[in-house]
């Protein structure tokens, strides 16, 4: 059914004409038209999430541990341009593509951040 017929129009609008079209028993937006309520956040709508304290202990861990060996053998292959087989790598350490990516994007951000650090020590 079209929009004339009850049909498929959008919710949102507030004329009584529409509130009318829509109070109807069968379809997709059959019902009665109520205004949308906002609802506070929940906590587990943060999952996942970083918090600064977190991300401040993990960059002092990386800082005070270093790279994995794997991760080494990584920028080394960004160095020298060979993303494609850099992710490669990361996709075979550590399973799949998606978090292959992440990796390869995570040491290619490092790689920069210790490029400008060394040319800051140098000015």
């Amino acid at each position: 059914p079209g929009a004339a017929q009850g049909g498929f129009t959008d919710r949102t609008e507030t004329s009584s004409n529409t509130a009318r079209k829509m109070e109807i028993a069968v379809g997709l937006k059959k019902g009665h038209v109520v205004a949308k309520r906002v609802m506070a956040p929940r906590p587990a709508q943060r999952k996942g999430k970083l918090g600064a304290r977190v991300k401040n202990i993990r960059e002092l861990i990386r800082d005070v541990v270093g790279s994995a060996p794997y991760e080494k053998r990584l920028m080394e292959l960004l160095k020298v341009g060979r993303d494609k087989r850099a992710l490669k790598l990361a996709k075979r350490k550590l399973g799949t593509h998606g978090r292959g990516k992440r990796k390869r994007e995570e040491m290619g951000d490092l790689l920069k951040r210790m490029e400008k650090k060394a040319k800051d020590a140098r000015a």
